[in-house]
């Protein structure tokens, strides 16, 4: 896991730094620091399931409405243009993808704590019956 960890700490740093020509910088550079700091911190070992429960709601509330802020649905890029933003609907789509990427990374760290928690809460004696 601490592998997994390290992979999802540097792909959020470079998900920030790549926010610095956006035209909300500072607003999606902290949503991407966020989850950073929580794989940072998964690193180390040192869950709260408290802390990923409510960043779980927080951003699939932004992502749900994100996503329905889209009046139609025009793909991730720009024919030609690549990443450069041609309509409004575009960057909502992007932003509901980025916040469904750590949705998913902050579940992933939800069932690893789920599971260090049940192997830590099992008896010695149960290791013992081989």
């Amino acid at each position: 896991m601490r592998y997994i960890s390290i992979f999802f700490l540097l792909i959020f740093l470079w998900f920030a730094y790549l926010q610095f020509n956006d035209p909300d910088p500072i607003w999606w550079i902290t949503i991407y620091l966020v989850p950073a700091y929580v794989s940072y911190k998964a690193f180390l070992n040192e869950y709260s399931f408290e802390l990923l429960r409510v960043l779980i709601v927080l951003y699939s509330s932004y992502a749900i409405t994100s996503w329905l802020g889209i009046t139609r649905f025009e793909g991730f890029f720009t024919e030609g243009a690549g990443m450069e933003m041609k309509t409004p609907n575009q960057e909502l789509a992007r932003e509901a993808c980025g916040l469904a990427i750590c949705i998913g990374v902050y579940l992933i760290y939800s069932v690893c704590y789920f599971l260090k928690k049940r192997n830590t809460a099992l008896p010695d004696s149960y290791f013992e019956v081989v």
